[in-house]
């Protein structure tokens, strides 16, 4: 190896140094959405992993103002996300999201930002009803999306569908994973038809109703005990995937004439939100801080919060309004970048 080249990586692992050390003092997730022409990261239309329902461009959205946003933390810079140094930095090694929709949109934003950045190199994708796998041969590299909106056990019973909130039956597939990303929090709130269950069950006893906070609570501490009683933080990094905003009412954000999410073509300007937090982030954050296993938590919310032009709305379907979800290529493209800049600080 050349002087000049060993130079080079001298200087790179010093950059990276310096940049990990700042980057440790800064809180990632306080800051702001700054207009940047150079963004997205990729052509959604070229990209062959997204729902139909996400391709707001191929669905006919005609702003591409959404597009052109990066997430800004108040107190140092994000490393610009790089899909090749992440496919050789992992190379042999597998991730996986586990979650409900939200941990899938992350997914499909993943896929579409490494198969962007070595697009001659070949891939294998396979996508069944609760399971995605892209695996890109070359770096020996896979990231699984397997749909699992609350952890813990729904069953069917002679009772009706019975949510168990203190049983996993489903945890083979996410042992020996390099890095899990979980997710799960917007199952947990819907009612009335929205509900997926007819009872919750703790130990022998069934519940009609519960505070769906509390539930949420038992369940994710039922999560936590097994990550921390079955993964090696040696072996494995985990990340929760923090509570994605939705936009369904404009007062939420100061504007009470406004219907919905339809028709936003701009972030919120600010670096705070106006409206409520969501209770579910209280519960994530003690059941985190609880664990002896360290778990990253990729705290999205005030990010997405701001976001209120970043969903789909219409333009699925035509029919029904989604401001839950989010546009691909858009906002959960700096989920992956703040997941790649904690990846960097390990």
């Amino acid at each position: 190896m050349s002087t000049k080249t060993v130079t080079k990586i001298y200087l790179f692992l010093v950059f990276l140094h310096l940049l990990t050390v700042k980057l440790r003092s800064c809180n990632i997730f306080e800051g702001s959405w700054i207009f940047d022409e150079s963004y997205p990261i990729y052509d959604s239309l070229q990209c062959p992993f997204i729902d139909q329902g996400l391709n707001c461009i191929k669905n006919g959205r005609k702003d591409n103002f959404y597009l052109k946003y990066r997430w800004q933390p108040t107190d140092c810079d994000l490393p610009r996300f790089n899909g090749e140094d992440l496919l050789k930095n992992f190379k042999g090694k597998n991730f996986m999201f586990v979650g409900d929709s939200l941990s899938n949109n992350q997914w499909q934003s993943l896929a579409c930002m490494l198969h962007a950045a070595v697009p001659n190199s070949s891939y294998t994708f396979d996508r069944t009803r609760n399971r995605s796998v892209l695996s890109f041969p070359e770096f020996e590299f896979t990231v699984t999306f397997l749909k699992d909106g609350f952890l813990v056990d729904l069953v069917v019973e002679e009772a009706g569908r019975v949510l168990k909130l203190d049983s996993l039956s489903r945890t083979e597939q996410w042992k020996g994973v390099d890095v899990l990303i979980f997710n799960s929090y917007h199952w947990w709130i819907h009612t009335g038809r929205l509900q997926t269950w007819d009872y919750f069950q703790v130990g022998d006893k069934l519940y009609k109703e519960m505070d769906h906070m509390e539930a949420y609570n038992i369940a994710l501490t039922t999560w936590a005990n097994w990550v921390d009683s079955n993964i090696d933080p040696a072996v494995t990094k985990v990340f929760f995937q923090g509570i994605s905003a939705v936009h369904y009412y404009g007062k939420d954000w100061d504007e009470p004439m406004v219907k919905d999410c339809s028709g936003q073509t701009k972030p919120i300007e600010e670096s705070t939100y106006p409206g409520e937090r969501y209770a579910g982030e209280a519960v994530v954050k003690s059941v985190l801080s609880n664990m002896t296993m360290p778990v990253n938590l990729l705290d999205i919310t005030l990010l997405t919060q701001l976001r209120k032009d970043g969903h789909p709305s219409r333009i699925a379907s035509g029919a029904s309004m989604d401001c839950s979800h989010w546009c691909v290529a858009g906002v959960p493209d700096a989920w992956n970048e703040l997941l790649y800049t904690m990846l960097l600080q390990k």
